[in-house]
Formats: C-alpha cells, structure tokens, sequence
C-alpha cells in the first residue's frame, strides 16, 4: 500500500476502475459511495456481508462477500483498508498485476481534486465538527458533497455527492493521511499528543499538523481554536510563515470569532457583523467549541451569519458522540466514542451538563496498550470527575500486548468511586449505581458500545 505523502494527488479520472478491498469499512464505503455517485466504476469487497454493501450495491457497485484474486476484475486501481493484511489474495494479485494501491485518503483527495475543499482535523471533534459543517450548509442551501468518520442522522449518511462544489472531509492525522488532501479551508480543532504508537514522540505530531497547514494555498485560511494550546501555537506558528490567512475561534480574547457559552439556550458568538444565537441540540462545551468552527467556515464561504445561525439546530449529533442509547427506571444511557483523556473529560462534563443535580456513571474501555501506558494518569483524573468510574480490560486494536500495561494503571490513580470491572460483571455493577434521574455513559473507541443496548435492556427499557 502506498504511504501517506504530501506530493501529488491524483484525479478523479485518473484511477479509471476501482476495486475496494475492505469496502464495509465506514471510511472505506463513504469513498466508494462518493466515487459511485460520481459515474467511477467501482467494485469491492469484504470479509463479511455489512449492510452498507447492499446500498452501495443498490447504487451500482458491484460487491463481492469474501476475498479473492479473481475479485479484481478488470481494476485499474485498488484502494486497500488500513485493516488489510499482506497475504490478503486481492491485495497480492494487485501487486503481481502492477496495479497502482492507494490508501484511503488518496482515494478520496482524487474523488475530491477539482472541488473547493474544506477538511476538519484535529486530536478531538473531527467527526462532529465536520457534521456540523455538512448539516449547515445543507440547511444553507450549498448542498456540499462529504465524507465523515460516523453515521449523521440529520444527513442520513456519513458521505454523498452533493450539488455544489463543496467537498467537506474528516482529516484523519492517526497516520499521517491528512497530509494527502489539498484544503481551501482547514479546521483544527486542537492539537495534543495521540498515536504515538506512530508517530513516537509529540513534537512530531506538532510538525505533522505543521505540514497539513502548510498544504493551504495563498488563497486559503486556517480556522483554529484559540481555547486550545495546541491548535492556538499551530495558528500562530502559520501566521509567522506570512502566507496564510488565519480565523480564531473560541471563548479566548484572542479568538477572531468571539464564543459565549452560558449553557444550553446561551450559546451565541460575536463577528464584526453582529452577535449571533446558536441553537444547539448537543450539550458541552466542546459541542459549543465545534459549532463555532463550523460557523466560522459557513461565513467563508459566503452563507449569511443568520443562515448559518440557524442552519445549526438541524444538527442532532453523530453517531458514538454523546449518542443516547435509551433509558428506564429514570436513568438515561448514552455512549461516546470518547479514548483520549481530553475526550473522556469532555463526554463527562456534558454528561454532568444533562444529568443537572443528578450522577454520572461511566463504564470506560481503554483503546490501545500503547495509550493506556502514556496517558493512565490523565485518564484517571478525567474519569475521577465522575461519580461511578468502572474501567474494563484495554481493547487491543491493532496491537500485541505491551509486558506491564493494563488496565490496572488507570485504576491505581482512581478516587473511591472508581474500580476495575469484569466484563461479565460490568452491566449489572453500572445498573446497581444508578439511580432515577442519573446518566450512564458508556466510553472507548472499542466494544465497549455493545454494553449501552445491555445496560438499556437491564434498566427495563
């Protein structure tokens, strides 16, 4: 497969037949929707049979359950899933036949090639931020094409081809990839060490998203939150290059695009055209944070600040971010893709915004040895801010375990409302802490997502 770089991207034409390997992948299937809709010829694959590859098939596509070399077809190029092994039979006749193998990310920047583009990254919010961006300029009337990392309600889908030559994509930096799109607009939402397990040390995360400002054109701009240390000093290290135009958002004084966040129903932001509300159906201050930045690109974009305003109570959350599973008994259970310290503490503080007077539980899965052993302490004051913190076993990923590294690392730093939990034991000791009124919040990257329907199920509802 080929690596992430930051030289030229191919076209849209260029690829001519494309074969997906992995094509049930949620990022893998929003490229093939998109490329579908756009007249490519497209074929692909998977493991097993998921329900989006009867929709990509209704669309056009030609799908295949199970891999084999003679899935190829008459391919020109083959995009390959990050979870694609190397003995994978399609992936190794691709090579044998001297096909060209794209990642994902350069699937998607050809897809997008000849569009204005506006892509979201950061350590936190890509997902949520770049539905916001979406869900308004569809209210606006842009209709955008784009590509999310989560289902969207109010979209219906995580990716379509829109109307408009709009494209607005998640910029996954976990490994590199956001260094293959070409943006007229970048948002970052904030900058913190994560992936070390590649990147190895935080300055070179810094230097990455040095790089992904660094793809701007003259004519471009950087749309940064000036509440966060990290997105701040990348903003300010850009302006020092003289060639990039920057906005700041956020509550700072420094922010360009001033944020007032006084809770649910106060949340408005100041420009030099006025003070506009936001109506907002998600709770958190991160939410607040993320609305802000996609105002921001909305008035870039030439919509009206009272268009973009009110374009954004359309939005009602995506998929894994602060979703509500259901309820009973009076205890009301939502689940978070949360798997970052900084995640975790924000799920929690708009769990807390919602539960009012009342609890907050949390059934926490670590995401990764690698994480869990460089931020155990910083997830244990986060999960502290709970009142029931209970921590599984460390969901494995993609990795081999690390000798020393477990769960057991959150819990030694936990305060007396947090334990570890076995996982046979985990719904019925979260369901015994809460009582009416209260929040369950499940949080991780991994399984951890089933227990939310189990948890309903044993509440009564």
């Amino acid at each position: 497969m080929s690596t992430p770089t930051a030289t030229g991207v191919r076209t849209q034409a260029s690829l001519g037949r494309v074969h997906f390997i992995g094509i049930g992948g949620v990022g893998m299937s929003a490229v093939a929707r998109i490329m579908v809709a756009r007249g490519v010829e497209v074929t692909g694959s998977d493991a097993k049979d998921l329900p989006v590859m009867a929709d990509l098939a209704a669309a056009g596509a030609g799908i295949s359950v199970g891999y084999s070399a003679a899935n190829l077809g008459k391919a020109q190029t083959v995009v390959a899933g990050s979870a694609i092994r190397a003995d994978n039979p399609e992936l190794q006749a691709a090579h044998a036949a001297g096909l060209p193998v794209l990642h994902r990310s350069e699937a998607l920047a050809a897809t997008m090639a000849t569009d204005q583009v506006v892509t979201v990254a950061g350590t936190h919010g890509k997902s949520t931020t770049t539905s916001m961006i979406a869900v308004l300029l569809q209210g606006a009337g842009l209709d955008p094409s784009f590509a999310i990392g989560a289902n969207v309600p109010a979209l219906g889908v995580n990716a379509a081809s829109g109307s408009s030559d709009v494209f607005v994509a998640e910029a996954d930096e976990s490994d590199g990839s956001f260094l293959n799109y070409r943006p007229r607009i970048a948002v970052v939402t904030n900058v913190e060490p994560d992936h070390l397990d590649y990147y190895g040390t935080a300055e070179a995360v810094y230097q990455s998203f040095d790089r992904f400002t660094e793809l701007l054109p003259s004519d471009g701009v950087l749309v940064a939150c000036a509440d966060d240390d990290g997105a701040l000093a990348l903003a300010q290290r850009t302006k020092a290059r003289g060639n990039t135009r920057v906005i700041l958002y956020g509550t700072s004084p420094d922010a360009d695009l001033r944020l007032h966040d006084g809770g649910p129903g106060e949340v408005w932001v100041s420009t030099p055209a006025g003070r506009f509300a936001l109506e907002l159906q998600v709770p958190g201050r991160h939410n607040a944070l993320n609305a802000a930045a996609a105002f921001a690109v909305a008035l870039e974009l030439g919509v009206a600040p009272e268009t973009a305003a009110g374009a954004l109570a359309h939005f009602s959350g995506a998929s894994r971010r602060f979703e509500l599973k259901g309820g009973g008994r009076g205890v009301r259970v939502f689940d978070d893709y949360a798997h970052h310290p900084t995640e975790v503490r924000a799920a929690l503080a708009a769990a807390r915004s919602v539960a009012g007077n009342h609890k907050v539980h949390v059934l926490f899965q670590p995401h990764l040895f690698s994480r869990t052993r460089e931020f155990a302490r910083e997830f244990a004051e986060a999960l502290n801010t709970a009142d029931t913190a209970l921590v599984l076993d460390i969901y494995p990923a993609r990795e081999d375990p690390i000798p020393g590294v477990t769960s057991e690392l959150i819990a030694e730093h936990l305060t007396a409302g947090g334990r570890l939990v076995a996982a046979d034991e985990a719904v019925r000791a979260i369901v015994d802490a809460a009582g009416p009124g209260d929040i369950v919040l499940t949080a991780g990257a991994g399984d951890v997502t089933a227990y939310g329907p189990l948890i309903v199920e044993a509440l009564g509802g």
